[in-house]
């Protein structure tokens, strides 16, 4: 069997999150920390190029997030908070302070930039710098998908249903499903390369029930907790920068506009690339990075 791929150059560790759940983490580097995120259907394999460029003067922390890749699964005890966002925050300050830092960055792609975003607001004195790459907040999220173009967040539905019916359909062809957005929202086929794709899938499909549970919280609890921040007026206060690729110009919404009211210290940044821009476009991604931890 091929070994799987591993960030050249960094420590592998488990780590402990929070309710007792293992962390599987890539750790390299040396200087100020931060934390990089992944999203669907990935794992933390997605930084590698970005994460091999900012060890040169950081701890870079790339985890699996819960219900991915090597790390813990648990079981969804019910209402959500097993895979809410505020419990993923939660692990990141855990396996942050595990490594004896109690400041930190946090930047996310995708479903990790939900992570990263709750981890700014229920974490404040912990988190120094945000970032989140081609996603909205979920409020937002959920209102710029609508007519026919809407149609690309099918997913979103999808695994917002009950318990058992998302993971039986997903569970049936979980290769096609999987691949489908690996292929389909890269605007550059080589940036994932077929081994690397391999697993991606492979580590999904095995992921199933956790992946769903994950997708069916931003469709509960987080939203709830999300709009009730909104109504208390609470916001990001370190720095914030938004990278995106140009969805608003297919959806018909204004990204700085949306993510405005969360983080009045933004800076965005529009990626020429698709979706998986820490691997189509690193050095886009790093620039981007390095000057957020400049402010």
């Amino acid at each position: 069997m091929e070994p799987q791929p591993l960030i050249e150059g960094f420590d592998y560790r488990r780590l402990p999150g929070a309710d007792g759940v293992e962390l599987n983490a890539a750790v390299g580097g040396a200087g100020s920390p931060i934390v990089l995120l992944h999203g669907f259907p990935q794992t933390h394999l997605m930084w590698r190029h970005v994460a091999a460029d900012l060890a040169a003067d950081h701890t870079v922390i790339c985890p699996d997030l819960r219900g991915y890749g090597d790390s813990g699964k648990p079981a969804d005890a019910g209402g959500g908070a097993t895979y809410a966002k505020r419990t993923m925050a939660a692990d990141v300050v855990a396996l942050a302070g595990a490594l004896g830092h109690d400041r930190f960055a946090v930047a996310g792609h995708d479903r990790g930039a939900l992570v990263a975003l709750r981890a700014g607001l229920d974490h404040p004195g912990a988190v120094t710098h945000v970032a989140a790459l081609d996603v909205l907040p979920v409020p937002q999220m959920w209102e710029a998908l609508h007519g026919r173009a809407g149609a690309v967040g099918f997913h979103l539905y999808l695994m917002a249903q009950p318990a058992d019916l998302p993971e039986k359909l997903i569970a049936g062809a979980p290769e096609a499903f999987f691949g489908h957005f690996l292929d389909s929202w890269s605007q550059d086929p080589a940036a994932i390369p077929p081994r690397l794709r391999e697993v991606y899938v492979a580590k999904s499909a095995a992921a199933v029930d956790s992946i769903v549970a994950d997708y069916r919280a931003s469709a509960g609890v987080d939203a709830d907790l999300d709009e009730a921040d909104q109504r208390a007026g609470r916001q990001l206060a370190m720095p914030v920068s938004v990278l995106q690729q140009d969805w608003g110009a297919v959806l018909g919404y204004d990204a700085p506009a949306m993510w405005r009211p969360w983080a009045p210290d933004l800076h965005h940044v529009t990626v020429s690339c698709g979706h998986f821009m820490a691997e189509e476009a690193p050095a886009e991604v790093v620039k981007a990075l390095r000057a957020l931890l400049a402010r």
